[in-house]
């Protein structure tokens, strides 16, 4: 069976990742790092740079004026959701290459992790009150390991998915048994890879984890209240899949009820309004 380091090892080899995409989420860990070398990477790859403006010119980032340079965009929405772009840029270009089994579709996926995605963002802004940008990104990425799994071992994924439709267990047990590793394993890897903030990368490794005490405030927590809204919001990426909340956070929930319903109701028209950069039909 396929590990997920082996799995992540050939992905490279296929060199389905964009380089310069890839450097860039790396760069912007790197404190040192200033605006003029972003920039002179960035413009290597001029259709990377055509679709970040793109991006921060969308209704989602509602600017006042519009921007014509990646240093205005950073200027604008800082170096964190320029790597927020960048990463959506990648992860959006490896889903265009779609494949569709019985059980299973990119699209779909694509559509849960944006959900996922802003509502995280929500939750962290509205609810706690803190910036909401990595919660944004943990949220985008957290399934990123089903799309390489299918990329890489398309044969075994879709046993895994047909094993996952057909018995009641929940989709990393089945691809545990079938692959030999889940996407929760494989997407921490790529982000520590990456160089992702560590709570980031700790909120993908845990979010399909049986955790009794879990801070509603940490990134584990935030993803999982996520996924168990978008998944009563139907936004699923596989027929039956849902979360199971522990009581920790049920009880967190419980208290702020109205505030969750209001995420709950505003989600659709926030993804209505983030459709520009979400779209896959477009370049």
């Amino acid at each position: 069976m396929p590990s997920a380091v082996n799995i992540l090892n050939r992905l490279r080899e296929m060199k389905t990742l964009p380089d310069i995409a890839v450097r860039l989420t790396r760069m912007i860990s790197d404190d040192t790092k200033s605006l003029q070398e972003f920039e002179e990477v960035i413009r290597l790859d001029p259709t990377l740079v055509l679709r970040l403006l793109k991006i921060v010119n969308s209704p989602f980032y509602a600017l006042a004026s519009k921007v014509e340079s990646i240093a205005e965009a950073v200027a604008f929405v800082g170096m964190d959701n320029l790597r927020n772009m960048i990463v959506m840029d990648i992860l959006k270009n490896i889903i265009k290459n779609n494949k569709i089994n019985t059980n299973f579709s990119r699209n779909d996926l694509w559509l849960h992790s944006a959900a996922v995605g802003i509502c995280s963002q929500l939750i962290s802004e509205r609810i706690f009150e803190e910036k909401g940008e990595n919660a944004f990104l943990c949220g985008l990425i957290h399934d990123i390991g089903l799309i390489i799994e299918d990329q890489i071992e398309p044969g075994l994924f879709i046993k895994a998915c047909d094993l996952f439709a057909h018995e009641k267990k929940q989709i990393d047990d089945c691809e545990r048994e079938i692959l030999g590793t889940d996407h929760a394993k494989i997407g921490f890897l790529l982000s520590k890879d990456w160089l992702l903030p560590a709570e980031v990368r700790e909120g993908i490794k845990y979010h399909h984890e049986s955790i009794n005490d879990v801070d509603p405030e940490s990134l584990i927590g935030i993803i999982k209240i996520s996924e168990y809204l978008v998944y009563r919001l139907k936004y699923s990426p596989l027929p039956g899949m849902k979360s199971i909340l522990p009581e920790s956070l049920l009880k967190h929930m419980r208290n702020l009820i109205q505030e969750y319903k209001t995420i709950a109701m505003d989600l659709p028209d926030e993804l209505k309004k983030a459709d520009d950069i979400f779209s896959l039909n477009q370049e």
